[in-house]
């Protein structure tokens, strides 16, 4: 039987996809004028490349539906072959310019996926998880027994600065970095959309929906899955090529099962059902590790809630909220809304405040007290073991929910009035 072929994105969508791109590279080219600090500037290097590593594990997860536990395999390989040759083009004589360091990663990252992927995609579903899993506590513990490539636990460093200047470009400053990085990040966002828009996307998408209908249309659902692994490491692999022109290290740290919960968190978080989903989770993991980390102790339970609450009430991630929004904002005698959702949005921040308030006040007793400093919170002095600010904290978090309710209730009244089109209900 010959299979049939799958459909091609239309001219319209890929007019639009072009907008977007050009708008994508006016923000990119405009940020680091708003944002001129170093710190500023490496934050949103950093961001760039979480956007291709999580757009890269997207392929897997959120297009093709296979639940992988170990990304980092790819990105991690990927950025200690990219070491290896930054270390090797040391000097004036250099194997590889240090602007070709990703593409370096990239394909060490598609080897590493064409071995790995053979065998991690012989299977699906649960079965392909814990295959993914394996993988990664394989490669982890090889890099720390395996010191002469993997640098042990010190890992491996290297220098970008090497070389004559080719037209004045030397890497010295993190403007260049951030602009190399950017145009490896604009165009790898460019090519994983066009992936999805082409025959082999759309095969993705069967396969995660239903593979053995795929299958009775003459297709095989392993040799996809293979395909998207192979493409998935490349991709991967780039973004630990950016990483290691970054920050010039790598340690055993990046083929960790950390940095895949990582990728897989945040791109869940960010919606891995749409296209900029992964792209506004990196955004989220860049931030909540550099500097939500440093704003508090605490961070990690601050992720774990946010996670749950996202889990419960908004499972599509980040993007969804924003269509849900675009979608009511749309409608006709949506400005009736207006007043509730004010009102719903002011006492949730409330509620917010509070909980942060006594978890801040928690941990601070906790492990802080006894040095005897006070909790610095909100440009304020608290002394934790008064009884006001526990009170404060307490009756922020009950009025914030008791008046987020009474808006919700008069939001859902008046949403119940509005002729919706079908699939625009409230989530």
């Amino acid at each position: 039987m010959k299979p049939t072929q799958p459909p091609l994105a239309s001219p319209r969508a890929a007019h639009a996809a072009w907008k977007w791109m050009g708008f994508f590279a006016l923000v990119i080219a405009l940020a680091p004028w708003v944002f001129s600090s170093p710190f500023g500037q490496a934050v949103l290097t950093q961001i760039g490349i979480a956007m291709v590593a999580c757009l890269s594990y997207n392929i897997l997860l959120g297009q093709g539906g296979m639940l992988s536990f170990g990304h980092a395999v790819y990105t991690g390989l990927g950025a200690y072959m990219a070491m290896h040759v930054l270390q090797a083009s040391a000097g004036d004589g250099g194997v590889v310019p240090v602007s070709m360091i990703p593409l370096v990663g990239g394909f060490s990252g598609m080897g590493f996926a064409v071995v790995l992927g053979y065998v991690t995609t012989r299977r699906s579903g649960t079965t392909l998880a814990m295959i993914t899993l394996g993988m990664a506590e394989l490669v982890f513990a090889m890099s720390l027994m395996f010191s002469d490539f993997f640098g042990g636990e010190a890992g491996l460093s290297g220098n970008r600065v090497q070389g004559p200047a080719i037209w004045g470009i030397d890497f010295k400053s993190q403007t260049q970095v951030y602009y190399l990085i950017a145009a490896y990040t604009w165009v790898c966002v460019g090519l994983l959309y066009a992936l999805t828009q082409t025959p082999l996307g759309r095969l993705l998408n069967a396969v995660r929906d239903n593979a053995e209908r795929l299958s009775f249309l003459g297709y095989q659902p392993q040799r996809v899955r293979y395909l998207a692994f192979i493409i998935a490491g490349f991709f991967a692999g780039i973004s630990g090529g950016m990483a290691v022109i970054h920050f010039e290290m790598v340690t055993a740290e990046v083929v960790g099962a950390t940095r895949s919960g990582a990728y897989l968190l945040f791109t869940f978080l960010g919606g891995a059902g749409y296209f900029v989903g992964p792209m506004l989770g990196a955004v989220g993991m860049v931030l909540s590790t550099v500097l939500l980390s440093e704003w508090t102790a605490a961070w990690l339970l601050y992720l774990g809630v946010w996670f749950v609450a996202m889990v419960m009430y908004a499972p599509g991630g980040l993007a969804s909220l924003g269509v849900w929004h675009l979608r009511w904002v749309t409608q006709p005698g949506a400005s009736r809304l207006w007043g509730w959702y004010l009102g719903c949005l002011i006492s949730a921040a409330v509620a917010a405040l509070g909980a942060a308030s006594a978890i801040e006040l928690f941990y601070h007793h906790q492990w802080q007290s006894s040095v005897g400093q006070p909790l610095r919170w909100l440009g304020q002095s608290w002394a934790s073991d008064q009884p006001l600010p526990w009170l404060l904290a307490a009756l922020a978090l009950i009025a914030g929910l008791a008046a987020w309710r009474f808006f919700k209730r008069h939001w859902d009244l008046a949403w119940a009035t509005l002729a919706l089109p079908a699939g625009g209900a409230a989530p």
